[in-house]
């Protein structure tokens, strides 16, 4: 899988800051953005945001294209529905289904198991093809298609929607591959939004404790999870 984030409103933290500041200013944000500075905007934001008024960081919006994932990452991806989002369609694009780089396959399978996933793949490839070969729509021949299938995809969330979409995507709860995903795309916008994010990453990072409850995966080591994303 390849995440890249492809674009990022320019000076986005200098921007919700001048946005913040415009409830208790009384010039508007155009007169006032020539003295803003990424230092004024830290002090800005972190105090803001600690009083729980996260609007402001919504100004902030972030792209990114994920390439070389299932579907059924895709599917999950998009229950998050403040977003915006394309993707490949198999309806214009065919799948090329003539070697083993067409599907994800679940780091759980060993073996054998890879091999025998290796065998099914390449049954619905030839089903796949023959359908096309025999002048059937893409349309229709993709529902061969498994949600191992690959595929690339382009989301645009604003921070605060990225945040609460970290704490989701980001905990050892969450599907492997959609957590790998996210975990990425935090780093990529630690660095270009690094105040924003500072806090960000899984509820018992972001929040302070997990609210799974009994739900929590035994393997949990909390201050390591911390540890871990705190040096992202």
């Amino acid at each position: 899988m390849k995440v890249e984030l492809l674009a990022y409103t320019p000076n986005p933290e200098e921007l919700c800051a001048l946005s913040a500041a415009t409830s208790f200013r009384e010039k508007g944000a155009s007169l006032r953005k020539e003295k803003m500075n990424p230092e004024k905007a830290r002090d800005i934001i972190k105090k803001v945001t600690s009083f729980g008024h996260h609007s402001v960081i919504e100004h902030a919006a972030f792209t990114f294209s994920l390439e070389g994932v299932s579907r059924s990452l895709t599917h999950q991806l998009v229950r998050h529905r403040i977003a915006s989002y394309t993707q490949q369609s198999q309806r214009y694009v065919k799948i090329t289904t003539d070697n083993d780089e067409w599907y994800v396959i679940p780091p759980t399978f060993d073996t054998e198991k890879r091999e025998k996933f290796k065998e099914r793949m390449k049954i619905i490839s030839g089903w796949y093809q023959e359908t096309i070969e025999q002048g059937v729509p893409g349309e229709d021949a993709r529902f061969y298609l498994p949600n191992a299938t690959k595929t690339n995809i382009v989301v645009t969330m604003n921070a605060r929607e990225l945040i609460h979409f970290f704490k989701l995507r980001c905990c050892n709860r969450c599907q492997w591959e959609l957590r790998e995903v996210a975990t990425e795309m935090l780093k990529q916008a630690k660095r270009v939004a690094p105040v924003i994010f500072e806090k960000a990453g899984p509820s018992c990072v972001s929040l302070g404790f997990c609210p799974e409850g009994e739900l929590k995966p035994k393997e949990c080591n909390i201050v390591e999870i911390k540890k871990n994303f705190s040096t992202m």
